[in-house]
């Protein structure tokens, strides 16, 4: 899934998509801008700076996605190779635990790094919805933070969206720029269901 970004001039959207779309989009209206342009990563809610010197080729060039890199070949070696498979991706990091948790992760069929597979894997199919769902939050926190800091009933609608009441959080900022609005119902609920 590619990431998508929103460009604001002032308090207005200028731009949303890819990065690409978005830094030409910014680029065409800066010159001529007379409110800031601040553009912000939708995953994140942070604002990214971004080099826009060039022609429109070079910013489509430059902030074009990258195509998935072709699969590569394992040169033949006599050189002994590291713990982990890097073929599948598996890298060896050190994990620090009591003894009686290595005792008995150790004790799992499999040994441990079977176990800790299983453990992180069962973790994430258990917490997925509850950790995107803290993610969204943030992000629009972060982007509420930057972009709507002074405005009336920030405190409040921060207040509402950490303890995630929809209704609550939108009432707050039912007054600010419709642009800002609707982007941080999107940020914050656009995963989940009305």
């Amino acid at each position: 899934m590619s990431q998508t970004f929103t460009a604001f001039k002032g308090l207005s959207r200028l731009a949303s998509g890819p990065l690409s779309e978005v830094a030409l989009a910014v680029q065409k209206a800066g010159p001529q801008a007379a409110e800031p342009i601040a553009i912000f990563s939708d995953a994140t809610g942070r604002a990214v700076d971004l080099d826009l010197r060039g022609d429109e080729r070079a910013l489509s060039a430059r902030f074009a996605e990258p195509a998935a890199p072709p699969p590569a070949e394992e040169p033949a070696s006599e050189e002994p190779r590291g713990r982990g498979r890097p073929k599948l991706g598996v890298v060896a990091r050190e994990v620090t635990l009591l003894p009686r948790h290595w005792e008995w992760l150790n004790g799992q069929p499999g040994g441990a790094s079977v176990a800790l597979r299983k453990l992180v894997e069962e973790a994430r199919r258990l917490n997925g919805d509850r950790d995107r769902e803290r993610a969204a939050r943030e992000a629009a926190y972060h982007f509420m933070s930057a972009i709507a800091g002074n405005l009336p009933g920030f405190e409040e609608a921060a207040r509402a969206l950490f303890a995630d009441n929809r209704r609550r959080f939108v009432s707050q900022i039912a007054a600010w720029p419709a642009d800002i609005r609707d982007h941080l119902v999107k940020l914050a609920y656009s995963d989940r269901a009305e």
